[in-house]
Parts: structure tokens; C-alpha cells; sequence
């Protein structure tokens, strides 16, 4: 299958920074990629280059096009939710969905529709009314009723309660995703979103650190909780990490085999958190 996304030597300065440096990946159709890594480490600039917002060196097309070059054509097949629904305060619900109508050729007024009448937003409602959960709410009824090929979610849930945030994701699920769509998401609340990512990518100081599927990452990394007696023989296996719980030794591992740890102590696959954490050591120093 074609990439939907495809980078090569992708390259982002900002005078003498660089933000993005040289990186290199390519998204297929149909996957939802959590693009994860610390505050200025390059997520929102690779997004930007993405959507045609910025400019770069190297070589990326999206669905096949140049963001640099054919921008209007790639912005009817994409959609974009940043952190920050930036929506004017005096505009009314109804209005949005009409002026969204009125712009895109693939909007779909009923799906739009479907989904506010789910929420306690009403046709007449104005957005310095509206809590930002519920701007969130209608940011989303409009772009999930665009049928877009690519989804570009950027901190998307940031400042929600966990409500909104487990509500967000459901909907996302349940009335946009299919396998002819695409979905990158970058936020910090990595715990949420695993259990919806096919596919993972670490981001630090501009370089991709990590790039797996989620099925790789089940294989590729084991934590095991090593008694104080297999401690020394556990760190010659070179553990990515290492922290004390309840004065045993809790190990992350890459790349070894389960059944090596397994005879180490009680092993299990580490959450997305865990790992970020390891790969990330020493970025907040």
C-alpha cells in the first residue's frame, strides 16, 4: 500500500535551530500514529510542514502532493485540530455549520448535525457561551462531518476534563476512523491514547527516536521486577532504564527475549509512558 505520508531528509530551521533534523519515515493508509515527545522537541513543526504551513527542506509528499505546492488541493482531503479551537467568540453554532457548508465540498451537514445533537450545544449558542470542552465539542462535529482522507490532531483534548478526553477519543473511533482514513496525534496524555494507536513515534530534539507498530512494541519491550539476588545479572542484559519499587529493582528491557527476563523475575509489557520515559532520559535534565 502507497504511503499516505511519506518524508525523506525532512528539515526544519529556525535561523541557526534546527527544529526538525533530517528525519525520514513513511505513514500507510488506515493507522492511527501517536507522533509523542517533549515540549520543543519538533511535533508541532513536522506537523505544520505536513499541512503546507511552514517551510522545509527535504522531500515530503502527502497523499501523493508537495504541501509546499499544492496546498488547496491537500486541504480537501485533509483536516486539522490543534490545541487551541480558535473559533470567533460571537459566532453561533449554526453559523459555523453553515459557513463550513458553504466552503467545503465535503461536508456532510446531517453527519454534523447527528453529532451536536448529542451534546448540549444549541443551534443559537455563541462561542464566548461555551465552556472549551464544548468548543472542542463543536471543532469536532465539524471536521469529523468533512470525509477527509488524513487527521491531523495536535494536543487535541489539552486543558479537558477526563470526560471530554475519554468522550473525544470514543467519537473519534466510533464516527470517523476507518481503514481509508489516517490519524496523527500528538499529546502528552499518552496513557489515553494507547489503546487506539496502531502505530508509535518518538520525537526528541528533532530527531525520530523511535518508530514502531504497536504489535512491535508489545514484542520489542519488556519490564521485569528483579529481585535484589538477580539483580547484577539482570544488568548485563544492558536495560534501557532502571528505578527501585518497594525495594526491588524495575527493569525495561529492548530487544530481549521474554523468556530470558521471565526467569529473572515477574515480567510484563510496559505501558507507553514507561517507554517514553526511558527513551526520553536526560531531556528535562
Amino acid at each position: 500500500m502507497s504511503a499516505i505520508i511519506s518524508a525523506t531528509g525532512l528539515t526544519r530551521r529556525y535561523g541557526k535551530t534546527i527544529a526538525v533534523d533530517n528525519i525520514s519515515f513513511d505513514i500507510p493508509a488506515g493507522r492511527i500514529v501517536g507522533l509523542i515527545g517533549p515540549n520543543g522537541s519538533g511535533k508541532t513543526t513536522a506537523l505544520k510542514a505536513i499541512l503546507g504551513l511552514s517551510p522545509f527542506e527535504g522531500q515530503l509528499k502527502v497523499l501523493g502532493l508537495d504541501p509546499r505546492t499544492h496546498r488547496d488541493e491537500l486541504m480537501q482531503q485533509v483536516c486539522f485540530i490543534a490545541d487551541v479551537a480558535i473559533l470567533p467568540r460571537w459566532l453561533r453554532v449554526k453559523d459555523a455549520v453553515d459557513f463550513v457548508a458553504g466552503v467545503h465540498p465535503k461536508f456532510d451537514r446531517a453527519k454534523a448535525e447527528r453529532y451536536l445533537a448529542n451534546t448540549k450545544l444549541k443551534p443559537t449558542m455563541k462561542v464566548k457561551e461555551m465552556s472549551k470542552g464544548m468548543v472542542v465539542q463543536l471543532h469536532l462535529a465539524l471536521v469529523m462531518a468533512i470525509d477527509a482522507k488524513l487527521l491531523v490532531l495536535d494536543e487535541p483534548t489539552l486543558g479537558l476534563d477526563i470526560l471530554y478526553r475519554k468522550q473525544f477519543y470514543q467519537h473519534l473511533l466510533e464516527e470517523y476512523f476507518d481503514q481509508n482514513k489516517t490519524i496523527i496525534i500528538t499529546t502528552h496524555q499518552v496513557e489515553e491514547i494507547e489503546h487506539i494507536l496502531t502505530d508509535l513515534m518518538f520525537i526528541r530534539e528533532g530527531k525520530i527516536v523511535l518508530t514502531s507498530t504497536m504489535d512491535e512494541v508489545g514484542v520489542r519491550f519488556v519490564e521485569v521486577m528483579v529481585s535484589a539476588e538477580n539483580a547484577d545479572q539482570a544488568r548485563t542484559l544492558k536495560p534501557i532504564d532502571e528505578r527501585q519499587v518497594f525495594g526491588k529493582a524495575v527493569m525495561l528491557f529492548d530487544g530481549v527475549s521474554r523468556d530470558t527476563l521471565e526467569a529473572l523475575g515477574e515480567a510484563r509489557t510496559p505501558g507507553i509512558a514507561d517507554i517514553f520515559v526511558a527513551t526520553m532520559k536526560g531531556t528535562y535534565a
